[in-house]
């Protein structure tokens, strides 16, 4: 057997012969990683020379090797904050402490504190490394685990496109999950493509970055410059596709402004609704009831400073209940003396309304007053490049559909209800039925002013507090009204909604005032045609 005839001798020396080719491949490992460790130290040594060639190569090699200091150096440099020691050549942080300069080593080491910078000097950069920087610090985050760092990444490639990441950009988009990344990269290599591919090539890429909302991609193609016929064609095709894109959006933007408008009319106007539909009070103190609202928001506020993302819940409850305080108030000491008398009660409802201005004047000061928005109402929901929904709209919009649908049960389910639809049909019958009608009246008008206050919540959320807040908002309050028809809930709705999306669409080429002017002869017009609004009332109630 081959085995037995090895002898010996021959044994050693195989095991010799592996034994060196085991030690020289070891020792072959071990110099490549010296060697590149000294490439790496020889790298962080040239950011100190004055060749920014020699600079921009060093930056590429450490961005490549991307050791743990090459983020935070490289961030350094392009904020002016990397400085070395004029004797080794070392490189530190800088930053400054109550009037002194701290240096901090890259590598490890004790921090530096003095009265100067005396000894050191800032590592300097031009604009082409700047570019080169800002791109290699967002090819860097390509290969982050968190989505949004890489969606990041991607569009600061896209303000500054190079050819020099289209290679990195091709790999990551291989294993690249979230598609808002996907879409990104597919832009920017379109947009490198343009630049430098062939004819074929550059048709691909108008036909991807006409699928495109990235302000980076119209850019593109504003600035291409098609060598033939039949690219320029495509690309004046491409932008006609992304600016009807945008006009679309736009308008859907516009709509949602409207909406979240409308829902803020359409909560004054609720409560405003109830009270005249029911009780025929004409009431001007309204808009006061709403500024109460959002004064106990600001007042809830100061009580929770450390919870603002839970004051807001506390707020709701709160402003219903003092406003609807305040409204029973008014309705027992003043408006129950002046039933029958509309105008009587607008003049009185006036003058509570000044009085209820001078408290809060009184009380707060005539400066306005500002409520912080809750961190979970802050930021917008980004549907895309160019649309974006603002959270704290788009949750007013979904308070005001609550609060409806709360006040629709309450009508239709409760003996509250039942009593005040008996006493705005017939309120003699009602009476004879045993209906405590004064109280139905009170509690009604309390309702009304509580829903004010929760209008007030919203309104506190868009703009300023001030004592004249709710001035603002009741001419729009009543028109609502009497567009919906006078005491339809539904039809204050409807008619909110519609108002503040009419309003919004028409503010781009009239102007806020001229659009309210035109809404205001709108509605004059309508009225015209239809006395009683869109949702006339229907039974007993309309014969009055």
């Amino acid at each position: 057997m081959l085995v037995f005839l090895i002898t010996t001798p021959m044994k050693k020396s195989i095991f010799l012969l592996f034994l060196f080719f085991f030690m020289g491949y070891s020792l072959q490992a071990v110099a490549s990683e010296v060697s590149e460790n000294d490439s790496l130290q020889a790298a962080w040594k040239v950011l100190s020379d004055k060749n920014y060639n020699k600079k921009a190569k060093a930056i590429e090699f450490i961005a490549q090797q991307n050791p743990p200091e090459a983020v935070p150096a490289i961030k350094a440099m392009l904020e002016g904050q990397l400085y070395y020691s004029r004797r080794g050549k070392e490189l530190y942080f800088l930053r400054e402490i109550e009037g002194n300069y701290e240096f901090t080593p890259l590598f490890d080491g004790e921090p530096i504190i003095q009265k100067k910078k005396r000894g050191f000097k800032k590592v300097k950069i031009n604009n082409r490394l700047r570019s080169l920087i800002r791109q290699l610090l967002a090819v860097i985050r390509l290969d982050n685990e968190d989505a949004n760092i890489r969606l990041a990444a991607v569009q600061d490639l896209l303000k500054n496109p190079g050819i020099e990441a289209a290679g990195r950009v091709k790999n990551a988009i291989e294993k690249e999950t979230d598609d808002r990344v996907i879409t990104s990269m597919q832009t920017l290599l379109a947009v490198i493509q343009l630049e430098s591919g062939d004819e074929t090539e550059q048709l691909s890429a108008i036909e991807t970055l006409s699928q495109s909302l990235n302000s980076s991609a119209m850019n593109a193609l504003s600035d291409y410059q098609p060598p033939t016929e039949a690219l320029k064609n495509a690309a004046q095709s491409a932008i006609k596709k992304i600016n009807d894109k945008r006009d679309l959006y736009a308008k859907a933007e516009t709509v949602f402004f409207g909406l979240s408008l409308g829902s803020v009319l359409a909560l004054s106007a609720i409560g405003l609704a109830i009270t005249f539909g029911v009780m025929g009070v004409i009431n001007m103190a309204h808009g006061e009831l709403m500024m109460i609202g959002a004064y106990t928001t600001y007042v809830v506020q100061l009580l929770m400073p450390n919870n603002i993302g839970a004051s807001i819940l506390v707020a709701i409850p709160a402003a219903f209940i003092v406003a609807g305080l305040v409204g029973i108030a008014i309705e027992r000491s003043v408006i129950r003396h002046l039933y029958g008398r509309p105008l009587e009660t607008l003049l009185a409802t006036f003058g509570v309304s000044l009085v209820l201005q001078q408290t809060v004047r009184t009380i707060f000061s005539p400066l306005n007053r500002s409520v912080e928005t809750p961190q979970w109402m802050s930021g917008a929901w980004q549907i895309n490049e160019v649309l974006a929904l603002t959270w704290n709209r788009l949750y007013i919009i979904l308070f005001c559909l609550a609060v409806f649908a709360a006040l629709i049960m309450v009508m239709k389910k409760t003996t509250l209800g039942l009593q005040v639809r008996a006493v705005s049909q017939n309120r003699t019958m009602a009476r004879a039925m045993g209906v405590r009608s004064t109280w139905v009246d009170a509690l009604t008008f309390g309702l009304g002013s509580g829903i004010a206050g929760l209008a007030g919540v919203a309104l506190s959320l868009l703009t300023n507090v001030g004592p004249n807040l709710g001035q603002a908002y009741i001419i729009d309050s009543f028109m609502v009204v009497v567009f919906g028809g006078v005491g339809n809930l539904w039809g204050t709705l409807v008619a909110g909604m519609s108002l503040g999306v009419i309003n919004k669409l028409l503010e781009p080429w009239a102007g806020a005032v001229l659009a309210k002017i035109l809404v205001l002869i709108f509605i004059i017009l309508f009225i015209q045609k239809r006395p009683k609004g869109l949702f006339p009332q229907r039974g007993r109630a309309a014969e009055d």
